[in-house]
């Protein structure tokens, strides 16, 4: 399976989308703009789709150790906050807003940019229903987060398949907000890496880097730092499992719900069980109110300050 995206909107603006497209392929004709990713410029049998409800989770079917399709929002040693729009229709993937101005992520010295390829997990949902019984919070309304550790820098809306190594489970202003380690399958070392350990053992220092840039990523910004369950100590894959399988069964009860009480937009186009199913037809109309694609803005000079942070 490939997919790809319709980039619309100019990237470091308010009106930035991708939008994303199964087969990976879709006529330029219906880009006005750029398109890119796998495949080719004839028109695909699948069309558009939600990277949250319509790109399966598990790739493999294997119960002991799958692997997971993965959407990256944020390319490795980047820090612009892109991120999957639970609210928008299609879920296409937008730079976060704080104050009226497009949101770039703080860079904590040493660090520059996030330190993994990051991005979601589709078909998962942290339900802010439900409280953890091991962190006794509630879910961040959110996919759940995973942190890719392998060589390759990722671009904007690929879709990855990933195995999964261990789960830190970070406390972010009061809510659960799972992150999962992973490495891409295609990654030279991947046969390397069977579970977390494997990562402090080849990797030494990146799961103690790893928590330090989620404890301080906010600080500059006026935040207190963030706080970890299990002492900040990651969890195995194991448990990893567990917690994407829970997270996997809340989206499934999410997708059940009226579309006027779910905190997510659960539009889909392939999902025939769904009352928010809709037909490609709807789906490119959706597409087609967004803004054309345009040249990229240029990013703030700030963006690229470095922030020495200390506790």
């Amino acid at each position: 399976m490939s997919y790809s995206i319709v980039e619309r909107g100019s990237p470091n603006t308010l009106g930035y989308r991708a939008y994303f497209v199964k087969a990976g392929k879709i006529k330029p004709a219906s880009c006005f703009g750029k398109c890119f990713g796998t495949g080719g410029n004839e028109a695909g049998p699948n069309g558009f789709i939600s990277p949250v409800h319509d790109i399966p989770l598990y790739a493999t079917n294997d119960p002991e150790s799958p692997i997971l399709n993965m959407v990256v929002e944020i390319p490795r040693w980047t820090n612009a906050k892109m991120e999957i729009s639970k609210e928008e229709t299609l879920n296409p993937i937008r730079q976060d807003v704080k104050k009226g101005k497009v949101r770039f992520v703080s860079n904590c010295f040493p660090h520059h940019g996030y330190i993994w390829n990051y991005g979601a997990l589709p078909q998962t949902w942290e339900d802010p229903d439900h409280i953890d019984e091991h962190t006794q919070m509630r879910g961040d309304k959110d996919p759940i987060d995973v942190c890719e550790i392998g060589y390759k820098v990722q671009s904007i809306g690929a879709v990855i398949q990933v195995k999964v190594l261990g789960v830190v489970a970070l406390i972010d202003e009061g809510e659960t907000d799972w992150k999962v380690i992973a490495i891409d399958v295609t990654d030279p070392q991947a046969k390397d890496f069977n579970d977390i350990g494997d990562v402090e053992k080849l990797m030494p220092g990146f799961l103690r880097a790893t928590n330090e840039w989620f404890k301080i990523y906010k600080v500059p910004t006026g935040n207190p730092p963030n706080e970890f369950a299990f002492e900040g100590a990651a969890k195995d894959k194991k448990f990893a499992l567990g917690v994407i399988q829970q997270g996997y069964e809340h989206w499934k009860q999410v997708l059940k719900k009226k579309a006027e009480d779910s905190p997510l937009a659960l539009v889909n186009t392939t999902i025939t069980s769904s009352a928010t199913m809709v037909s490609q037809e709807e789906a490119k109309a959706i597409v087609d109110k967004a803004d054309l694609y345009g040249a990229p803005a240029p990013i703030p000079p700030e963006a690229d300050k470095w922030h020495y942070v200390s506790l």
